[in-house]
């Protein structure tokens, strides 16, 4: 990438242009009503931006179609008559098919009839690399949204279900913009239904933002929703766990088992909550993350009631939130659950700690009573080897004095023998004292 410098300011960082346009990195589309949109978000682990490119350069005049133009995670392709939108992001990948309906579509024609004619074809749509999420046929009709006959006859394209309704935004003249209209059920083509509609003169801009709005607050519903299975799944393990926890616990508090097997039940266990956490940690947080996204997205369509039905964001909301409570409750009684393990586990350390203190402790005193042992052996040790030496010495001065007596000399070797001894062992014990220092020394 090409540098960009100013002359009016200090070399720019290389990250700023690319995060300054991160807010124009999906902008909404320009819808011209009426008009039709297949939506189809599919999850992409497993699926590379390769077979997306291959898949897309399936539709006419895009067979050019280049990897680089996909580096962006979001790409708008226009073929005759109608336009594709493919955006990846980290868990999914959204497609959106945008067809304008003849300027006389109305009430006469449902949903799927009309979805059955879409550009690209219903084999493009099937082919789609990953799994289906979420799919939905949207309707965007142009209709007088005061007239009193919405309910029913929005049910003739929605299908059967109760539905769901409520008048969305304010115009500067504080009234609502548009109308909302689904059942979400999925049909036996597998796509939920909607129904968006808009007064004449509703701009291209505003139609495109209600269908973004709208399609993300369902394919948010449904990604926040994933959390669940994980929850129920992981109920039956945290049950037995506590349980496993309050056994270890009363077997610490009642010493009924030894240190080291209460040690190697405390690690399994641990182990096995870090495992949950580990595998389940991202989902948790991707959860909670969708979740605010749905929230906010409900705000943003800023609904009304319609009398006689439900808003899309009270029903969300009650179907949600309990949901969303119990994942959340799981989060925290996972992390509960390693915290208490942590504890017990502190618990057994410092009884072990203890019970090595008292053991170094008991080692010690044996080790100080063997040192004065040592000590009264080696000082035993010591008057016998001073005693020895100087016996051995006193007898060569004996026999020197002997010796010197048969050749005439006029003194008795006992008495010469005798006056030695204080000198000799006086000698003897200094020389010991050196070699025993010198021994400690070295």
């Amino acid at each position: 990438m090409n540098e960009i410098t100013s002359r009016f300011l200090p070399t720019e960082d290389a990250q700023r242009r690319e995060l300054h346009n991160e807010v124009h990195a999906r902008p909404s589309a320009r819808v011209r009503l009426p008009a039709l949109i297949v939506y189809v978000a599919v999850l992409n682990e497993g699926v590379s931006r390769e077979q997306e490119l291959a898949h897309l350069q399936l539709l006419p005049g895009h067979a050019d179609l280049t990897l680089d133009r996909m580096q962006g995670n979001f790409l708008r392709l226009r073929c005759d008559h109608y336009t594709v939108k493919w955006e990846r992001h980290t868990e999914f990948t959204r497609y959106s098919i945008v067809q304008t309906l003849p300027a006389h579509a109305g009430w006469g024609e449902t949903l799927p009839e009309l979805a059955a004619h879409v550009a690209p074809g219903t084999d493009w749509v099937r082919g789609l690399p990953g799994q289906t999420m979420a799919a939905i046929h949207m309707g965007m009709l142009q209709v007088d949204i005061d007239q009193g006959d919405l309910i029913p006859t929005a049910q003739t394209w929605l299908g059967e279900g109760a539905v769901l309704a409520s008048r969305m935004g304010n115009t500067t003249e504080g009234m609502p913009h548009s109308c909302i209209l689904t059942n979400f059920r999925i049909g036996a083509d597998g796509f939920e239904r909607m129904l968006v509609l808009a007064p004449e003169g509703t701009s291209e801009a505003r139609a495109g933002r209600i269908s973004q709005r709208v399609l993300e607050v369902e394919t948010y519903r449904l990604m926040a929703l994933r959390g669940l299975p994980v929850t129920k799944n992981l109920s039956a393990m945290l049950s037995a766990a506590e349980s496993q926890l309050a056994d270890l616990t009363g077997s610490l508090e009642r010493k009924g088992q030894t240190d080291q097997a209460l040690l190697d039940s405390l690690v399994a266990l641990a182990a096995s909550i870090e495992r949950a956490t580990a595998e389940h940690g991202f989902r948790f947080s991707a959860t909670r993350a969708y979740d605010t996204l749905v929230s906010q997205r409900l705000v943003e369509l800023r609904e009304r009631p319609i009398s006689g039905t439900q808003t899309l964001g009270e029903f969300m909301q009650r179907r949600l939130s309990p949901a969303m409570a119990t994942v959340q409750a799981t989060e925290m009684r996972l992390a509960s659950l390693a915290e208490r393990v942590s504890r017990t586990s502190a618990l057994l350390r410092t009884r072990v700690d203890i019970a090595t203190e008292a053991q170094n402790q008991m080692l010690l005193e044996k080790l100080t009573k063997g040192q004065a042992l040592q000590l009264r052996l080696q000082s035993t040790v010591e008057g016998l080897s001073i005693a020895a030496i100087s016996y051995y010495v006193v007898s060569l001065v004996f026999y020197s004095a002997k010796a010197l007596n048969k050749l005439g000399l006029p003194f008795s070797p006992e008495v010469i023998a005798g006056l030695s001894i204080p000198f000799v062992l006086l000698g003897t014990w200094k020389t010991v004292q050196k070699i025993h220092a010198r021994i400690h020394r070295d």
